[in-house]
């Protein structure tokens, strides 16, 4: 009875938490709505969101949000480019290649890497990589998009790997054996037969990866150079929508800082739709599978 007791009670805690997580995304969806849906109403939600000129401080200001929006979209994608073949191939030789000592001190510094503060990849990033990409192109300034993708695809590297390492870790030692005795080699069976057998996993590290690029904003602000230019060069100065929040938000007020929590808004509805259709497209694959 008194175990009873005791499971019913931890299961209410559970569930108390659980609602606290979705009455916590409730929260924050309704404040975003009703924050961000004035300006948007007031502006117009074309000129809004393909507006091509951000110039809020201006005698007539103009709140066009396209430039941060295909900044943010070239950024990410960027840095999955980058980043997802560089993590992928490291978690299948963490997983299934590496010697026991090796696979011990990479998976250190990649937690490590993990623990490190964006604010210390951006110092790094300015004081490192915006001067050589300046040097070795030519170039007046080194901030721009090239420097902002170089960043994120450094910083989405240890979600990749650690989930990938696990989901490729997962895979029954059986699929392998009996790829192995059917004739196939090592690095056949690993990418063959681990890989596809942990699509899942793997899938969710880019997931993760793609979270985190595309909303980080600190470590941007400090390569990206923060101008709200058309993305149309790599090497241009340009600005994400979460550095457009970061850098105005201090000082904006009325329709500025109205039209700051449209973007905010924005920014939100894009991840939660990125998600939705991952989420989709994983759990078909699972149908699919079984």
């Amino acid at each position: 009875m008194k175990k009873r007791a005791f499971e019913n009670a931890v299961h209410g805690v559970f569930l108390v938490l659980g609602l606290i997580t979705v009455g916590c995304v409730l929260l924050i969806s309704i404040y975003l709505i009703v924050a961000g849906i004035p300006a948007i109403r007031e502006i117009g939600l074309t000129r809004f969101l393909f507006g091509k000129t951000w110039a809020a401080t201006a005698a007539r200001p103009q709140y066009g949000i396209l430039p941060f929006l295909l900044t943010s979209v070239y950024g990410t994608a960027g840095a999955i480019v980058l980043g997802v073949p560089v993590g992928f191939l490291t978690a299948v030789y963490l997983a299934k290649l590496a010697p026991k000592r090796v696979k011990g001190v990479m998976e250190a510094a990649v937690s490590l890497l993990a623990g490190i503060p964006s604010v210390v990849y951006g110092l790094v990033g300015m004081l490192i990589l915006v001067p050589g990409i300046r040097r070795l192109f030519g170039l007046a300034d080194g901030a721009s998009l090239l420097a902002a993708m170089i960043v994120l695809a450094i910083m989405i590297l240890p979600s990749i790997i650690k989930v990938s390492v696990t989901a490729l870790e997962a895979v029954p030692a059986e699929y392998e054996d009996a790829s192995l005795a059917l004739g196939a080699t090592p690095i056949e069976t690993y990418f063959r037969v681990s890989v596809p057998a942990a699509k899942s996993g793997i899938a969710a590290a880019v997931v993760l990866g793609v979270g985190r690029a595309i909303g980080e904003a600190m470590a941007v602000m400090m390569v990206a150079g923060n101008s709200p230019n058309m993305p149309d060069s790599l090497f241009r100065s340009v600005t994400f929508l979460t550095t457009a929040i970061a850098k105005e938000m201090s000082y904006a007020g009325g329709l500025q800082k109205q039209a700051l929590f449209s973007i905010a808004l924005v920014l939100f509805v894009f991840i939660m739709g990125i998600n939705v259709v991952l989420n989709v497209i994983l759990k078909g694959g699972d149908r699919d599978a079984r």
